[in-house]
């Protein structure tokens, strides 16, 4: 994940293409650090953003983000 200038946003690249973040999808990244697991990601983006009942987005997100090799 990288700071892209032109676009003002956050973008994974890969050698098919590029993929343009928003700013949940990179807040959750941030957090694949590997000191957080799943439900530490969740308690703490619930923290921050003052929001329950994030899960379902937060964990869907996840599994794409595995499936597709961003995070391990």
């Amino acid at each position: 994940m990288q700071w892209e200038e032109t676009q003002k946003k956050h973008v994974i690249l890969y050698p098919e293409g590029i993929v343009e973040l928003n700013v949940p999808s990179t807040e959750i990244l941030k957090l694949c650090d590997g000191a957080h697991n799943a439900e530490e990601i969740l308690a703490e983006l619930e923290a921050k953003f003052n929001q329950t009942g994030l899960k379902n987005d937060i964990f869907s997100f996840l599994e794409v983000a595995i499936e597709n090799g961003w995070v391990s």
